[in-house]
């Protein structure tokens, strides 16, 4: 075996979870060229990865199904010896049925399966659940082994020397925002948090540059003054080199968690409307998970979450006990 691809094209948590694959593999063939095929914007999170040979970019918002042909030609040209798939949706499908690679790996859920030569069970079993690092590992266990490794990403010495101002005292991360309105946990309950937080800790509020003003608006409702806003100002990579050296990073159920597990960070996932049993739980050494401990029949409401509570009372977020989150740093 000479080259592989890995194909995840869809969002940033979900790239950092596939880089487990990509550790596992150069484990067992270190020799081997390992290249991966991402969405623009998630190129950032593969940077300085010792293992990558090449990664490859979909623009997937200009020309989206032109640049997708044009993909293809490009994964036929390479000849790989295998091309896996961790998604399960057509597109995906399509670049790996017709890559003309040697083995063509994905999961029986994709509408393209039957183009693959090793097709692998993909299931939210929430009686028997499993991390999605497990089920991805299932892809290649059959030349490699089935133990999962963990995500990893690399953030470089540049990275590290950016961020050292913000890592000479005692300090938390906390990332608020989220995608979906049911997987955030609610803001009255991050000011809550915050101003029970001792003073001698710094808060940094992490996210994109489209987080800034919910970020300013929390921050302007909080008794605590030591908070600094970082929203859009870190790059993933130094994002995960600030979350590596705290004493606590705060998330919801979204990427940021899967930064610390990549980077082996102290962790306190936050979910709401989705529960760990989808598996996406943390996977660093010191990790908590925080959830309701009310029984809401309403629980799960869906599986990415949803843009407001169908059922109008956010139970799922507004019930989470602050002094249990608060434990976590005390337990240091």
């Amino acid at each position: 075996m000479q080259k592989v691809l890995i194909i995840q094209t869809a969002f940033i948590g979900d790239v950092v979870l596939s880089t487990a694959l990509i550790e596992k593999i150069a484990a067992y063939y270190p020799s081997v060229k390992i290249d991966f095929l991402l969405r623009k914007g998630n190129e950032g999170l593969l940077k300085n990865n010792p293992h990558i040979d090449e990664v490859l970019i979909w623009d997937k918002k200009k020309k989206k199904y032109k640049n997708l042909f044009s993909l293809l030609k490009v994964i036929r040209s390479k000849k790989y010896d295998k091309v896996i798939n961790v998604q399960r949706y057509f597109t995906t499908g399509m670049l790996t049925g017709l890559s003309g690679a040697k083995e063509k790996i994905g999961f029986n859920k994709n509408p393209l399966s039957f183009l693959f030569d090793i097709k692998v069970k993909h299931d939210f079993d929430l009686k028997n659940p499993r991390h999605e690092v497990e089920k991805n590992n299932a892809l290649i266990q059959h030349f490699t082994d089935n133990k999962k490794n963990k995500p990893a990403l690399y953030p470089t010495t540049a990275d590290y020397d950016l961020i050292k101002d913000y890592t000479q005292a005692p300090f938390i991360t906390m990332t608020p925002s989220s995608v979906w309105f049911t997987k955030q946990y609610p803001t009255e309950k991050w000011i809550e948090l915050i101003d029970q937080i001792n003073p001698t800790y710094s808060i940094y509020l992490l996210g994109g540059p489209s987080n800034t003003r919910e970020c300013e608006d929390l921050k302007s409702k909080c008794k605590n003054i030591n908070i600094q806003i970082l929203t859009g100002k870190l790059s993933f990579l130094q994002s995960a080199a600030l979350m590596q050296s705290a004493v606590m990073n705060y998330t919801n159920d979204s990427a940021p968690l899967h930064f610390a597990s990549a980077v082996n960070a102290a962790v306190t996932a936050i979910f709401c409307s989705t529960i760990p049993a989808f598996g996406y739980t943390p996977l660093s050494d010191r990790s908590f998970i925080m959830e309701t401990k009310e029984h809401l029949s309403c629980r799960p409401c869906g599986l990415h979450g949803k843009k407001s509570c169908p059922e109008k009372h956010f139970k799922c977020g507004t019930t989470i006990e602050t002094d249990s989150l608060l434990k976590v740093i005390d337990n240091n």
